[in-house]
């Protein structure tokens, strides 16, 4: 498929997960890709060497969401490497759960500097460089709906990206822009794996009101955000696409 033949893109969190699935299948779909990460090079590398072994293009970018200059060297690595930028997908995120009892300063700004700071800093960063037609996607979360126990400030950090796509989508539309969100549900990665997520109570609990009956996968999230990147989205903006099973 060819769908995004000629874009370039650029996945912020992309080493693993989700972003690693999002950034292969956008390459899969005809897209060149700047594969960011923060810490995890083999993992960016790896998803590099995948994707150019399948005969696309793509370059890891290492590079903190959270500061303006690291932002700001992912888009500058992406328009020195391959001159544009035309799809933007903000997947860099982290989360912590634990009841209320719990909140400290140092848990809520790690989060809010990650999942939304980052998230305007790269968007701000990129957006000398997009043009009309360009896409930005930012990645949810289901917990804005569902707002489970024990995630107060993750899920406010996922309201705060919900928000911001409304925003961005009424600022940007004149350019002719899309902003939209796409918010999985709990999906398996490594990431879920390691917080325990997995093969518990609460996994349980979650599949059982998931009409689908499963746990997402990062590729589920990932042909969501190859459509909404693609010009089949070309009349969504300001939307806030579920892709959960029809976990509500």
């Amino acid at each position: 498929m060819s769908k995004l033949a000629g874009k370039v893109a650029i996945v912020t969190g992309a080493s693993k997960g989700i972003g690693a699935a999002i950034a292969k299948t956008l390459a899969k779909n005809g897209a060149t890709i700047i594969v960011n990460y923060a810490s995890s090079q083999a993992g960016a590398e790896q998803v590099v060497q995948s994707i150019t072994a399948a005969g696309g293009k793509a370059a890891a970018v290492q590079a903190d969401v959270s500061k303006t200059a690291g932002a700001q060297a992912i888009v500058s690595a992406a328009i020195a490497a391959f001159g544009r930028i035309d799809i933007l997908v903000n997947n860099s995120g982290v989360y912590e759960f634990g009841p209320l009892a719990t909140v400290s300063e140092m848990q809520f700004h790690k989060m809010f500097d990650i999942n939304v700071l980052g998230l305007l800093l790269v968007t701000q960063a990129a957006s000398a460089h997009l043009g009309e037609g360009a896409s930005i996607i930012n990645i949810g979360s289901d917990v804005t709906a569902i707002t489970p126990p024990q995630t107060a400030v993750y899920t406010a950090s996922k309201g705060a990206v919900d928000a911001i796509t409304g925003v961005l989508a009424r600022e940007l539309g004149p350019r002719k822009i899309r902003v939209n969100t796409v918010s999985p549900s709990l999906t398996e990665t490594e990431g879920t794996h390691s917080a325990g997520m997995l093969a518990s109570d609460f996994e349980a609990s979650i599949i059982a009101q998931t009409p689908l009956g499963r746990l997402g996968q990062p590729q589920d999230i990932a042909d969501v955000v190859a459509f909404v990147a693609s010009d089949d989205a070309r009349w969504l903006t300001g939307e806030r696409i579920m892709a959960g099973g029809g976990l509500r």
